[in-house]
């Protein structure tokens, strides 16, 4: 006599559970496994930060001098304040430019990886130190501007992530474009306006950004975007896990 098999009971599908509603601005927070050069620059900022916040003012004041990239040490030392510039914040507020980092920066690095973003990032921070100060240096020789104008603290980051966002935007499609190219030149008009404008030091830096924004905009996002016509999306994937059975699809 053989025994019949009772019926099996089968589990119901549970459902899968909803992503929670932070998940989505976690996504955004760069991390060094995701985004290793936006995460260690921001480290490199925060250290530096740190450092004028509670070094010798003597000594800062000299670190502070040796890396501007003003038309007088762009002359006598141009490698040293091209790099150095970038490693200081110019107003403090590090929350603020970590912020700008995850928007600005972040997002074409998890496209695009760390190496490229980095070229892009410091390619138009150089570029648009030289195309703003390189005048000035011609206009103090030619006596039409006095030496002191060679001698103004210029540092921090600011080229290098406007040229980052203007690949950005160029990267985006239709009206989105259009509604993100306004708003970014509106920013660095906004920029401007804050910071006494009409000086010689306000109109050297409206027209390094415009050069690192525009730069980003028709030379990198029109290169990425044309070896990468199929890359992934910008916006961080939020999606809950998939259920079993079935392929989950970037």
């Amino acid at each position: 006599m053989t025994s019949q098999p009772g019926p099996m009971l089968l589990r119901e599908p549970q459902p899968a559970p909803e992503p929670r509603r932070w998940s989505f601005w976690f996504q955004w927070v760069p991390t060094p496994r995701r985004t290793p050069f936006t995460f260690g620059y921001l480290v490199v900022l925060l250290g530096t930060t740190l450092l004028l916040r509670f070094a010798d003012p003597v000594l800062t004041e000299k670190l502070l001098l040796l890396s501007s990239t003003d038309a007088h040490n762009l002359w006598r030392r141009p490698l040293v304040s091209l790099l150095s510039s970038a490693l200081w914040l110019a107003n403090g507020g590090w929350l603020t430019y970590a912020g700008i980092f995850a928007v600005f920066v972040a997002p074409l690095e998890r496209r695009f990886g760390a190496a490229r973003t980095a070229m892009v990032f410091f390619s138009g921070h150089v570029l648009a130190t030289l195309v703003t100060e390189l005048p000035v240096m011609a206009l103090i020789s030619g006596g039409f501007l006095p030496a002191s104008a060679g001698r103004w603290l210029d540092i921090g980051v600011s080229y290098g992530f406007f040229t980052t966002a203007g690949a950005l935007v160029f990267l985006l499609r239709g009206r989105l474009r259009i509604a993100a190219l306004v708003a970014l030149e509106l920013f660095i008009t906004f920029v401007y306006v804050t910071e006494e404008p009409g000086s010689l030091e306000s109109i050297v830096t409206v027209l390094g950004h415009l050069c690192a924004a525009h730069f980003g905009l028709f030379f990198w996002g029109h290169r990425f975007r044309r070896r990468r016509p199929s890359a992934p999306p910008l916006v961080p994937d939020v999606a809950g896990p998939p259920l079993a059975g079935v392929g989950a699809q970037l």
